[in-house]
Formats: C-alpha cells, structure tokens, sequence
C-alpha cells in the first residue's frame, strides 16, 4: 500500500536530485545511520556499497513499494517533465556553486511563478508556487541565508544595508537559456528579511484568447466589448486569478500598426512590440491616475491600466473612456457585476459608467485534474452548498488520484473561469438605478456565472468538486 513518508529536508541533501533518482530511493537519517528506501531490489548490495562510499555513512536499505518510492521521489526531488531524471553531469541544487541561480532556472523549468525565502526561528525554507499551491523545496543554513537574501538586494539594486524597511525591486534574469524579469520584493519579519520573487513571463508569444478557457459565447460577448472604439472593459478577481494574462491576450489581439495604444503596468509583465509600456513608479509621482493624464495628451486609441485603486484612477479613466478612448483595466470585486457597485461607491456617478462600461468580468483559475490519474468515483449529493441547483445531476465525479506526470498532486495545470456581462440597455438602467439584483435577467439571457462554468468543468470531468466548491457560492 502507497503511503506518504516524512522526511526532513536536511536528510535530502544528503544525496543529490541524480543519485536519489539513480539508485530510486529516500534517504532519511537515524542514529547516525542512513536509512535508504528503495523499491529496486535487483542489485540492492551494490546500491548499498556505492551510496556508503559517496555518504561516508553507515547505509541501510529498506524495500517499499514501487508506488510509495515514486510518489514520494516526486514529492522530495521534483523535477521537470521534459528533463532527463538521471541524465549525466546533472548538479545537484543545494550543491551548486550558484545556488540563486539555480533555484531561479529550476522554478522557471517547473512553471513556477514565485519563489519565497523564509526564516524562522530554527530554521529557513525555500517554497515554489506551482499551479497556485505553494510547495517547500529546500532548507538554508541560517548562516547562509543572510548570504542569499544580500545576493538577492545587489542583483535588484536594493539596499543591502538596510533591514528594517520593506523594500522592492527587478532582476534582468539571464542565464543563457532563460531570459525574464524578476519582481522582488523585501519584508522584515521577527527574525530577519523574507524575500519573495515573481518571476515575470516576457515571452507573449502564446497568449491567446483562444486558449484561455472562454466558452464561444462568453468569447463573443467578450470581443463585442473590447472590439469597440470607446468604453470600459474591466476584469474582476483576487490576485493570482489571470487577470493580467486576459489582459495581454486582449492586447494582442487589438494591437494593430494604425492604432496607438499606451499602458501603465505594476509590473510589465510582458513586454509587447509595438505597445508602448509604462511601469508604475510611485515614489516619483508616477501613479496610475497621473499617467492617465499624461496618456491623453499622447493621441491613444487604447489605454490599459493595471488596475484602478482609487477614486481617481477611477474617475480618470470614466473620463478617457467618455472622450472616445477605449480603455481596459482590472479592479478588485468578487463578482461581474459587484464591479458597478465597487466604482459607485468609489463615487462615480452611476450614468456616467452606465454610459461608458462595455463589458464587466469575472475571473478565477481552478486547477484541471490530472488525466492520466485520475479516478472516478460515487458522488454525494449532500456536498452543495445550502441553496446551490446542479444543471445536471451528478451520481458520479472524478477525483485527484496521483501519478510521476503530475508530481503524485492529482492536478496538472489550471483554467479560467469566467463570468461575462454585457451591457446593453436594459442593465444600463439597472445601473443608472443602482440595482443589485439582477441573476433573473442573467438567466433569463443565458449568461452563465462564475458558478454555472465553474460547474460546467466539474460535470464534464476536467476538475474536482474540492477546486470547484468556494466558487458555488457566487451563484
């Protein structure tokens, strides 16, 4: 039987991602003795004399599953799919001479978008993000972490001298076979500085929206809104949700040689030919409603804003929107429509945005289930929110199960789901009065919520009823 065994981090660097994944084992320290698991029987002395020379340890192998090995070699040494697990000449990462280096060209191959680095009181940690879940990776000696965090300010142009303050910074990250941005960011914490860094995806070459996850009629009803000449199109979510990444693929798909178009970002994620990107620098002034005012006198067609904060954000762009400019940016509600209330009580006057919002948005990314190992299973219906209606009845679903091709998660990559509104007349009046009941009328026009797609993926097998669950109480 499979079973998941716990192994403390500084055990892993006793033998490297190669040899762990050579001789498929598990080392774990006992005594002053080294237990290794392992589910090769063949040629187990062997593997026992060769891992005592290379440990200067006393070595014991102890058989497991060949399930439990793999699931847990996953866990420990996850490494890319399309790299080699026991190709030569391959260095260990925590014995590598450039060990930020390496981290960063790690995390880049596993598709993860933030690196954090931690202390504690006994003890720091290095955690990856993948597919949205956060993932420990490494432990640090506390006297190599300051080393690190110093490494990190030089590299981003902070100040190294400087412990107290939050501060925030950029790497040009180049490695000869990488090429990104790096956003960092600096916090003190109760035993010294946390470091987080976003690895920014320059390459906008396969964005799309296409490929994003919109149905053919919330893609209609999306391209109506943004292919006009003037009005607001605003996407709604938490952070982390694609909403940036919806953005780009607007972009994209609008950028054209005989229209200018002008952004204000925090960060540039991507960088765009023929779009001309401003980054955000508010310590100098440089705020999203001072570069709006600017932007206006700069002759655009199109104006995106990373997102509007604040009243005069908000009022700028109600205003660049009124005076024949398209203009697209995020805002922070939880629902399409919770985006009218949101500037309303931002205090802009509700006829004006009733006359200039195209289109509101809702977004959220769910991750999809593995489709090599996932399983089906009895569903209980008992497991709705109270007052949630399935479209469909469910007797059956699929579950995460876990396997080498999604790192024994259950999951492999994620997808959007979205809540599309257009405005046309008859919800312009429902904004010009202020009202906030309007699911009947949604209904009534066929206009699928949050909770309606995000059930759609479920019933067709794609996700869990666990990823699909805090989005049913938007319906």
């Amino acid at each position: 039987m499979e079973h998941e065994l716990w192994v403390d981090p500084d055990d892993l660097k006793l033998v490297s991602a190669q040899q762990a994944w050579h001789y498929r084992i598990i080392p774990q320290r006992l005594n002053g003795r080294l237990i290794c698991y392992t589910d090769r029987e063949a040629d187990i002395q062997q593997a026992n004399e060769e891992l005592e020379m290379l440990t200067g340890m006393e070595v014991t192998m102890q058989l497991l599953p060949q399930g439990t090995i793999s699931k847990n070699l996953n866990k420990y040494y996850l490494q890319e799919e399309d790299k080699p697990r026991s190709s030569e000449g391959e260095a260990a990462l925590g014995a590598s001479s450039d060990f930020l280096s390496e981290l960063i060209g790690e995390a880049r191959r596993l598709k993860s978008s933030d690196i954090h680095l931690e202390i504690y009181e006994g003890r720091c940690r290095v955690r990856i993000r993948i597919d949205g879940q956060m993932i420990e990776r490494y432990r640090l000696d506390k006297t190599d972490y300051p080393a690190v965090v110093n490494k990190i300010k030089i590299l981003s142009g902070l100040d190294i001298a400087e412990k107290r303050l939050p501060q925030d910074g950029r790497i040009n990250f180049y490695n000869g076979q990488y090429k990104f941005d790096i956003r960092v960011s600096v916090l003190p914490t109760l035993h010294g500085e946390k470091v987080v860094m976003r690895l920014l995806n320059n390459d906008a070459t396969n964005i799309s929206l296409d490929t994003l996850g919109f149905s053919e009629q919330d893609l209609r009803h999306y391209l109506e809104g943004v292919q006009r000449p003037n009005g607001m199109v605003l996407i709604s979510g938490p952070t982390g949700s694609g909403k940036t990444t919806t953005l780009y693929a607007t972009l994209k798909l609008l950028n054209r040689e005989t229209r200018n178009i002008l952004t204000i970002e925090d960060p540039i994620e991507y960088t765009l030919e023929g779009i001309n990107q401003v980054q955000l620098k508010e310590s100098i002034g440089l705020t999203f409603a001072s570069a709006l005012r600017t932007f206006l006198r700069q002759d655009p067609d199109i104006i995106m804003v990373g997102e509007i904060r604040d009243v005069d954000t908000a009022s700028m762009a109600i205003r660049a929107s009124l005076t024949g400019h398209l203009v697209l940016s995020t805002i922070h509600t939880n629902s399409a429509w919770g985006t009218v209330s949101r500037l309303i009580d931002m205090g802009v006057p509700p006829f004006l945005l009733a006359n200039t919002l195209n289109t509101t948005v809702a977004q959220r990314l769910i991750r999809l289930l593995c489709p090599v190992c996932k399983r089906e299973a009895v569903f209980d219906r008992g497991l709705y929110p109270r007052g949630f209606v399935p479209a469909k009845a469910m007797s059956t679903h699929y579950v995460a199960g876990g396997c080498d091709r999604c790192h024994h998660t259950g999951y492999r990559g994620r997808a959007a789901v979205y809540e599309i509104i257009p405005i046309d007349q008859e919800l312009a009046g429902k904004i010009k009065r202020n009202e906030h009941d309007i699911g009947e009328y949604l209904a009534s026009r066929g206009i699928g919520t949050l909770a309606d797609n995000a059930f759609a993926l479920f019933a067709d097998g794609k996700t869990s009823f666990e990823e699909i669950y805090p989005l049913l109480f938007s319906f």
